[in-house]
């Protein structure tokens, strides 16, 4: 085993030592009042009431996709060890999710009450809940990756190099399949629960009652608190996960083409993993430069995560050099893609923030237009959202093109191929604290929560406003650098796919399941390429769609129950009768795990029958029209709901008449227009590019050997 290997298992303990000690240490700061901490333990039984609900669903479809993958293997479809690989993904990914969801549901009391003392404290306390997931994530991701590279290599040591490398890497891609479906349930699920609870809430509580956002006398207040944690947390943290994996395996099976026979195979091979290693102690430094004064201003908070999230990243181009010039002494050139990569990201965060926050002029335009009507709000938004996707899109290609040629890509189209793969590793090396950026917010709108619902003094609830705020802000960023990241991921996949496909295809003559080895005609006039274009290019909207309804139906059926609290128990108003909270968490739950099959059934299927109907060619189109459709659709949902949310916030600082007005109304319609689209159709495209490609490369051997067009 080379020496370099180890970097990763150890970037991996040091990733989790750390991420316990901030749990630890933020577990030992005060939870607060009594009825502090009896809203923290509703959120918190909610929460992990959910979350079981959805792991028995998920469970059981887990073993059927593991005897399916197993009966392929007994059939020479497939490898034996990728139905176990399968199990260990998804496993870690659910574990994940949790752990990060645990420390966040604990955290916003906390927060609240760190909040008392000064802005800062309370920042850290959030922040520190934040970097929790996002070590927890890239720590875990390791273990895994770390776990299978050494049995792998102990199972094919017999073979030379490259073709060990081969084997290695064909099966080690394989398993993303399961962290892309654990992913994709967790995504899906939790973001129908959550946008239901907060479409519901806000109809009945704020419009029709006219009470505030986080008011106790709301019946689904804690249903929407519990969605925060369950969608924005858990969530968030299984389809990164995902990215960062899937970035990794992908790289690292484009290598073994990219340097086949330069006797710097192994070292290609491990650059992805000693980067993501390097990427987690440049995280960890960095984490130490988030402080902020007493100012509950954004400019001061964004300039804060700032700090930190630009500071990682310098951190990790000045180990990246070192780790290229070590390892690939011949191809010094990949560190520019590296650059690339971690600038195309920065760069993603900034436009995201320029349209999303209340800092800048597309929001306050929104702001403005509520003055008018609710359907001047819808428009404007819908306007900043599609606009978004301009500079957002540039970037990405500039990115594809620099890292191509930048890496060699002109005299080498293969080392091009992994200058791609290795700019999505390079994007996602500072994961641990730009995802602790993203988990923050749900932390701090639940600190805002407590604040309200135990009537905190209005100094608290300022700065817990302004840390919500903040957090509005970095989830939108964090949804610009997910999406930013799945489209590089997805294009490095579907590059692998190409030589997965003579990989798996050759075994498969060997095993003597194929006469020959079958062709791969890429061209672009093959009619049958061109027609999985156009259904990947369908897909997003269809599976869009089908989460809007699902999130519409679910949102209707809170409405009706808090309508009927209301109604029927009396005394919610004046705060002589205590809502039924438990009641709007059991039908958030129940809907979720209902409505969630259907979307993912469908992403999951499509690549199996497009294969077996189109054949290999109907799948690289179907997976080249999903990646481009899906990924500007992404960006449009997640900046428009995200610009929607924040021009509510606007108003309510006072501006256009403040809360209660009617330019606040206003607002807040087109903040529920915007959540479905922001928080549980947008973020579900990224998995979708993501698993796709998974999905074809698990079942190549499947449509290789049934396909009509063989």
């Amino acid at each position: 085993m080379s020496p370099v290997f180890w970097i990763a298992p150890g970037g991996a303990v040091l990733a989790l030592g750390f991420a316990l000690f901030l749990a630890l240490r933020n577990l030992r700061q005060s939870e607060g009042s009594e009825p502090m901490k009896e809203v923290a333990r509703a959120v918190k039984a909610g929460a992990v009431a959910y979350l079981k609900q959805q792991y028995k669903g998920v469970g059981i479809f887990m073993a059927v996709v593991f005897v399916l993958l197993l009966v392929m293997a007994f059939m020479k479809l497939q490898v034996i060890f990728v139905p176990f690989a399968f199990l260990t993904g998804a496993f870690f990914s659910g574990l994940a999710g949790f752990i990060g969801m645990s420390i966040g549901v604990r955290s916003s009391a906390r927060t609240t009450w760190a909040a008392k003392r000064s802005l800062n404290s309370g920042l850290r306390v959030a922040f520190s809940a934040g970097m929790v997931m996002g070590l927890v994530v890239v720590g875990l991701g390791l273990v895994d990756l770390s776990a299978w590279y050494a049995i792998l290599r102990a199972v094919y040591a017999n073979l030379d190099t490259v073709e060990r490398l081969e084997k290695i890497t064909s099966t080690m891609i394989a398993f993303g399949i399961g962290a892309s479906s654990q992913a994709l349930f967790a995504r899906v699920g939790g973001g129908i629960f959550t946008k239901a609870a907060d479409v519901g809430a806000d109809l009945v509580g704020k419009v029709e009652a006219g009470i505030p956002e986080d008011d106790p006398r709301n019946p689904a207040v804690i249903a929407d608190n519990v969605g925060d944690n369950v969608g924005d947390i858990a969530g968030m943290g299984a389809d990164l996960y995902e990215s960062y994996v899937d970035s990794i395996v992908a790289t690292m099976t484009l290598s073994v083409v990219a340097l086949k026979f330069t006797g710097f195979e192994v070292n290609g091979v491990l650059l992805p993993m000693v980067l993501a290693g390097a990427g987690i102690l440049a995280a960890i430094i960095a984490s130490f430069f988030v402080r902020a004064g007493d100012k509950a201003e954004q400019r001061v908070l964004l300039r804060a995560l700032r700090f930190g999230t630009y500071g990682a990243s310098i951190l990790v181009l000045v180990f990246a050099f070192f780790a290229v010039r070590w390892l690939l002494p011949n191809h010094t050139q990949v560190y520019w893609a590296i650059v690339s990569g971690l600038l195309a990201g920065v760069l993603i965060g900034y436009f995201t923030e320029l349209y999303t926050s209340d800092t800048y002029k597309p929001v306050q335009r929104i702001s403005a237009e509520a003055k008018t009507s609710p359907a001047t709000v819808i428009i404007e938004g819908l306007s900043v959202g599609m606009t978004s996707t301009i500079p957002c899109v540039v970037v990405v290609a500039a990115a594809i093109i620099t890292s191509y040629y930048l890496s060699g890509g002109g005299s080498n189209p293969g080392l091009g191929l992994y200058g791609i793969g290795i700019a999505a590793v390079g994007m996602l090396s500072t994961l641990g604290i730009t995802l602790a950026t993203d988990a923050y917010g749900p932390v701090a709108d639940n600190a805002g929560g407590v604040a309200e619902m135990t009537h905190q003094e209005s100094m608290v609830r300022e700065r817990t406003d302004a840390l919500d705020s903040l957090g509005n802000t970095t989830a939108a960023t964090g949804k610009g650098f997910a999406i930013g990241s799945a489209a590089l991921t997805a294009l490095a996949l579907v590059a692998a796919y190409r030589d997965e496909f003579r990989i798996v295809g050759q075994r498969m003559v060997d095993d003597g399941v194929l006469k020959q080895l079958p062709s791969l005609d890429l061209n672009l006039l093959n009619p049958r390429l061109m027609a999985g274009v156009f259904i990947g290019a369908m897909l997003p909207t269809g599976v869009a769609a089908m989460i809007m309804k699902a999130v519409g139906r679910a949102a209707s059926k809170i409405v009706e129950e808090v309508r009927r609290q209301f109604r029927e128990i009396k005394g919610i108003m004046d705060g002589t009768a205590k809502p039924d909270y438990a009641n709007a968490v059991r039908i958030c739950t129940l809907a979720a795990q209902k409505e969630m099959i259907l979307p993912s059934l469908l992403a999951l299927a499509s690549p199996v029958v497009v294969g077996v109907l189109l054949g290999a060619e109907g799948v690289v189109g179907l997976l080249v029209g999903g990646l481009a459709a899906g990924f500007v659709m992404a960006i449009f949902m997640a900046n428009a709901g995200g610009a929607w949310d924040n021009a509510k916030k606007f108003i309510e600082k006072g501006h256009f008449g403040g809360k209660g007005s009617e330019a606040h109304r206003a607002g807040v319609i087109g903040d529920t227009v915007g959540d479905p689209l922001k928080d549980a159709a947008g973020p579900s495209l990224n998995i979708l590019l993501k698993l796709m490609s998974m999905v074809s490369i698990v079942f190549l051997g499947l449509v290789l050997r049934y396909s009509l067009f063989r």
